[in-house]
């Protein structure tokens, strides 16, 4: 049907007319209402396309009674981990025709978090996943009300509230068993900043793999997720490595790629070798370290499967709020390169992956 500058848009009386039907059943096809008839919700869509009618959101939410918006309350967004969640929570959200209004909390304290809430509120949101890496904001979210179906991300499972988390555990287990079974009986860790639940997890699981192999667990080093703290303890590393007293460590397992970045260049400052004197391995998978020199051996996070996970379990609590509890568990993969392996014909295509548990570089596999 052709249009004109001057036509007025078409409206939902129109393709009650087209489809010769009433205004309540265009309503209901347009609510995706199960009460209708097959061949006449054909008969709708019909006349939608034929007009070029596109539905007012207002007057839908109205009827509806959804905004089809969804709230997302992030925090620490500058950084690597948070940034590719909150990304890829809005890339899910669009895929199920949803808009996302974001709040970023400028400090991690109750009252931040209940004025993110509420504002959230204001806007009409139908539900929200908050982000909760840190004990600080799972704490303040066990304390607040919920005017609004609630899912978290990265805050592990201790809340009564429905959650999607990466095992950071197994990640930083399985790195250290790779690290162990290249005969690098010395692995110490640059742990992330301890309020970190992520930190927290990779952290035990480092810990518990040298206990299962009968290993002494060194001092961690502290960090704060950045290239300074990373080269900082790179540093100590270095010192102890040419101290000669105490056991020398052979391997370091960082808690993220951007502290391994500045451990590496500590590491090159000392004159050592990698992985000839000391193997290096990160966790996140950053996009740029398979450039790094060497080539970073890694655990990658499936952040498209917590975005697309945490909007899922969502809009099922949005449909059905009697929805029970649930917990997911996203299994991070192990990403082996030459910082471990002593190869330096690793590129990101050729990068040898598989799920946290096992090992996969060709020296572990002989």
């Amino acid at each position: 049907m052709e249009e004109t500058a001057d036509r007025r848009p078409p409206t939902m009386a129109d393709v009650a007319q087209v489809a010769g039907v009433s205004h309540q059943t265009v309503s209901r096809v347009l609510s995706d209402h199960p009460n209708v008839r097959e061949a006449t919700r054909e008969r709708v869509l019909r006349a939608i396309a034929e007009l070029g009618y596109r539905p007012n959101s207002a007057a839908r939410t109205l009827v509806t009674r959804r905004s089809r918006t969804i709230g997302v309350v992030a925090a620490n967004t500058t950084l690597f981990g948070p940034a590719s969640i909150l990304a890829a929570l809005e890339r899910a959200a669009r895929q199920q025709d949803y808009l996302v209004a974001s709040v970023g909390l400028e400090e991690l304290t109750e009252h931040a978090l209940r004025k993110a809430l509420e504002r959230l509120g204001g806007w009409g949101v139908d539900g929200a996943v908050v982000m909760t890496p840190h004990r600080h904001t799972v704490a303040a979210l066990a304390r607040l009300p919920r005017p609004f179906p609630i899912v978290t991300v990265e805050g592990g499972h201790d809340l009564d509230l429905p959650g999607v988390a990466v095992d950071q555990f197994a990640g930083a287990r399985a790195v250290t068993e790779h690290l162990l079974s290249l005969g690098r009986t010395c692995v110490w860790h640059v742990a992330g900043p301890v309020e970190w639940i992520e930190a927290e997890g990779r952290l035990q699981g480092w810990r518990a793999a040298l206990e299962a192999a009968g290993l002494p667990v060194p001092p961690h080093l502290p960090g704060d997720w950045s290239p300074a703290s990373g080269h900082a303890a790179g540093q100590r590393i270095a010192a102890a490595f040419r101290s000669g007293s105490g056991p020398r460590p052979t391997a370091v397992f960082a808690a993220n790629d951007h502290m391994a970045l500045g451990l590496v260049r500590a590491l090159h400052e000392a004159g050592l070798r990698m992985p000839g004197d000391v193997a290096v391995a990160g966790f996140d998978d950053l996009p740029e370290g398979a450039y790094f020199t060497p080539p970073l051996t890694t655990v990658r996070q499936d952040f498209a499967a917590v975005g697309r996970d945490g909007i899922g379990l969502l809009l099922r609590l949005i449909d059905a709020p009697g929805t029970p509890v649930s917990h997911l568990t996203v299994r991070p993969e192990l990403v082996v390169r030459a910082s471990t392996v002593g190869t330096t014909s690793a590129a990101p295509a050729s990068a040898r992956t598989g799920r946290a548990g096992a090992l996969f570089s060709d020296a572990a596999e002989r």
